[in-house]
């Protein structure tokens, strides 16, 4: 996918088919590597010069906001293709390429209806991309929620001895539990092992003697077991930390076990369950911010086109006709702004316009700089 255009648009004094031609004997002139395209604009209702101009304050910072929209869905798309090990899907407009929708604009008439103030139309546009937004929010919080769920346990189950789950590691067979007797798991250092097994018998009185088993043993850790009278556990505890030895609160339950287990299996189909559900509502959604932003975008256009060359009645007329459609698939060439402000020059009779050596060499007047050139423009990242 292409990741960066460019919407310009021009004046047109007389033909709008004549301007067309002539820019693209224009550019081809010069040999770039650049098609062109048609942004065709239904005519829309301007209303009054003041709303208008109100109106152009909010554009930008609302374009900003829906464009941050469709980057966060894409992300998050990616992501879940990533962690799903699926192939990436190339992303649509109800089954268009996002390239071909945007290049191939065709109005919505019956979402955004022509008659309706553009104010009207921008806010109804912002209003759906927030909800979208606003839902998407919320459902990658609640895979979040389950995810980190997920991560704790796995957490506890793959970490460090010191406080990774024990029931996985402690069967049945190593415990002893009765009225006078407890079986306590202690968590030893790797270096310390000869350490606690000369000196475990002797942390306090009434330990079984013999009675410490190796059950594991990780990079830093091993664990042991270590039975004896109830009534000197605490006290064992005790000694055993001051001896740098990790006495761990444990108690032995298969049903408990089970429940955890299951746990877990819930877990693991819920983020599955989950991530794919929002996958797919992510492919939709997308769709939906990125229609909405290229419509978002022609009122734009048709906004500053206004503003830039003014509203002769006949203006309104070709407004749909006056504006083309740069994409550009590679990097641009200073040449390039400068025969397209030579063009406009050129089409408007309009000779103020300082070269691009004039303006040290840079690419203004493609995306963002509209003020500096006689053309209004700006650049639709996609990626």
């Amino acid at each position: 996918m292409t990741s960066r255009y460019w919407v310009v648009s021009l004046p047109v004094e007389n033909s709008a088919s004549s301007v067309w031609n002539r820019l693209q004997e224009q550019i081809s002139k010069h040999s770039f590597d650049t098609p062109l395209y048609r942004f065709n604009i239904p005519n829309l209702r301007v209303g009054t010069l003041d709303l208008l101009l109100s109106l152009s304050d909010d554009l930008v910072k609302s374009s900003n906001f829906i464009e941050g929209v469709s980057h966060k869905t894409r992300r998050q798309i990616e992501e879940f293709e990533r962690v799903s090990g699926v192939e990436s899907n190339a992303l649509t407009v109800d089954g268009v390429p996002v390239d071909s929708y945007l290049t191939r604009l065709v109005w919505d008439e019956a979402k955004y209806p022509t008659m309706s103030p553009l104010k009207e139309i921008v806010d109804s546009i912002h209003s759906q991309v927030a909800k979208i937004e606003d839902d998407l929010k919320v459902r990658v919080a609640e895979y979040n929620n389950v995810r980190s769920q997920l991560n704790a346990i796995n957490r506890k189950q793959s970490g460090s001895l010191a406080v990774r789950d024990l029931s996985d590691l402690v069967k049945t067979e190593d415990i002893i539990i009765s009225e006078h007797l407890i079986t306590l798991p202690a968590i030893v250092p790797k270096y310390s092992q000869k350490d606690w097994l000369a000196s475990y018998e002797t942390l306090t009185n009434y330990v079984v003697p013999r009675s410490s088993k190796k059950l594991y043993e990780d990079n830093e850790y091993a664990l042991y077991t270590v039975t004896l009278f109830k009534r000197a556990a605490d006290n064992f505890r005790t000694n055993a930390r001051e001896k740098g030895f990790q006495i761990r609160d444990f108690e032995y339950s298969p049903e408990a076990q089970d429940s955890r287990k299951q746990e877990l299996e819930r877990l693991v189909r819920d983020q599955e369950s989950l991530r794919s559900s929002l996958l797919q509502w992510c492919y939709t959604s997308y769709g939906e911010v990125f229609s909405s932003w290229m419509h978002f975008c022609a009122v734009r256009v048709f906004a500053e086109s206004i503003l830039r060359f003014g509203l002769p009645p006949s203006f309104l007329v070709n407004i749909h006709l006056m504006l083309v459609f740069y994409l550009l698939l590679r990097k641009v060439r200073r040449k390039f702004v400068q025969s397209l402000k030579d063009f406009v020059t050129i089409q408007t009779g309009n000779t103020h316009w300082k070269s691009e050596d004039e303006m040290g060499g840079g690419i203004f007047g493609l995306g963002g700089e509209a003020d500096t050139y006689p053309y209004p423009s700006f650049t639709i990242n996609l990626v």
